[in-house]
């Protein structure tokens, strides 16, 4: 676990599976990148933020799934909010902000695509914990 402003880079290790598509068929890493050196990625795109961003990113936890994670998604927030949290939210667990390495790894052709896509993720799933819906993001390019 990482200190990172408010954040808490944490790793999850399932079973070893085959990553598969929607339809149940398998599909092959296009780059598999070593879990650390992912991590170390994800530590990056965190610390790329602003310091600003980083100084309201209070009671998040960003977790690294090293498994395939949900069909079709690269990362995921659950949470409440800041847009929707009120003067009764306290003793909350932290929000999560889980990020899929093989699921990124099956769209990405080289390690500086990882980076990137990582860094993109990181990015819109924060978005989401500052209250950013999928739609605003698809119109602000992310």
């Amino acid at each position: 676990m990482f200190g990172l402003g408010g954040a808490q880079l944490l790793s999850v290790y399932p079973g070893r599976g085959a990553l598969t598509d929607g339809a149940g068929q398998q599909n092959e890493l296009v780059i598999n990148v070593d879990p650390s050196r992912f991590e170390e990625m994800v530590t990056t795109a965190l610390d790329g933020l602003p310091e600003e961003f980083g100084r309201l990113l209070s009671n998040v936890a960003v977790t690294v799934e090293h498994g395939p994670g949900p069909v079709g998604l690269l990362g995921l927030y659950q949470g409440v909010p800041l847009t929707s949290r009120t003067s009764q939210y306290a003793g909350v667990l932290p929000d999560r902000i889980t990020i899929y390495r093989l699921a990124i790894c099956a769209i990405c052709w080289s390690e500086t695509e990882v980076a990137e896509q990582v860094r993109r993720t990181v990015i819109h799933e924060i978005a989401h914990h500052f209250g950013i819906g999928d739609e605003r993001l698809r119109e602000l390019g992310w």
